[in-house]
């Protein structure tokens, strides 16, 4: 079987809306309903679904993962999949979505790390009107990152390059791990996890990290840690990463062999202890390995 498909080209999606006398926006609440089985929710055993398009035409997916065993703030509500989904492939803006049920608090808040978050349209499926009604409709006072940002500074989306290299003299960088397997924290994996920090949002607490995850087939997965002006609805990289798993057709967590964390040295904000406490309950026989990076220069554009 085909895995299924989190991102729909826009030729695809064009075919779609025109198959069904619909538009582009009229089209994504249709398929909200078979993105829902998509989902990963063996705590709540609610699927949630976010299905959205993007400036290119394109259209892309979002479901909610929770993972039995640890905190609830672990989990990835849909609307962090679907924006780290974007994030993922490149995609500027996102114009519209349709949810399966009212985003709560924290994902409302976490959609403002968008530039255009007020004008972003939003569709309720779960709701008897269905209609697309602005994101500042249900946050009316936002506390948005340029509250704490100059307004020049690149948000979600934007590109940026935090300008990390590995830190040479860190005696962990010098470390592989190896597990049962014989699967080793390659020089490709510790790059991809080197890009996924690169392209980290974290312009509040200035501690970016990626996190590259590998599996049994040799597929190299990476997620970059996602920060809220609000701080608690962050995207940590491990589910990051753990996004771009699901939406790039990974089965059980268990196939996941390798993964590595890089993280800025002297950050406020560390990662590795809560990556390793996720990793090791989802896949517990995965080795785990940090790598320092130090600065280049400040922050910039690519």
């Amino acid at each position: 079987m085909d895995p299924p498909r989190f991102v729909i080209e826009a030729s695809s999606a064009q075919s779609m809306a025109q198959s069904s006398a619909l538009t582009l926006p009229q089209l994504l609440p249709t398929l909200v309903p078979a993105a829902q089985s998509l989902a990963r929710p063996p705590i709540s055993n609610f699927a949630v679904a976010a299905v959205g398009l993007g400036s290119s035409g394109r259209i892309f997916v979002g479901v909610n993962l929770e993972f039995p065993g640890l905190p609830l703030h672990h989990a990835v509500h849909a609307e962090q999949f679907l924006l780290t989904n974007l994030s993922l492939n490149a995609e500027p803006h996102l114009l519209s979505l349709a949810v399966s049920a009212a985003p709560c608090g924290h994902c409302r808040q976490f959609l403002q790390e968008l530039r255009s978050a007020n004008d972003t349209q939003l569709l309720i499926t779960s709701e008897p009107t269905q209609q697309f009604t602005p994101l500042s409709h249900f946050l009316p006072h936002p506390f948005r990152p340029h509250d704490l940002l100059p307004l020049h500074s690149p948000l979600l989306l934007e590109p940026h390059h935090n300008a990390l290299t590995l830190h040479p003299h860190s005696p962990s960088n010098n470390i592989n791990a190896v597990s049962s397997n014989g699967h080793v924290a390659t020089h490709k994996l510790k790059i991809a996890a080197l890009e996924a920090a690169n392209e980290s949002h974290a312009p509040y607490s200035g501690s970016p990290s990626g996190v590259a995850l590998e599996d049994r087939r040799g597929n190299i997965y990476k997620g970059s840690y996602v920060e809220s002006a609000a701080f608690n609805p962050s995207l940590g990289p491990v589910q990051a990463a753990l996004v771009a798993f699901v939406a790039g057709g990974g089965g059980d967590y268990e196939e996941i062999v390798c993964a590595v964390l890089v993280e800025k040295e002297g950050a406020v904000v560390k990662q590795e202890h809560t990556a390793r406490l996720l990793l090791q309950s989802i896949s517990p026989n995965c080795p785990f390995t940090t790598f320092l990076s130090s600065s280049l220069s400040h922050p910039s554009l690519p």
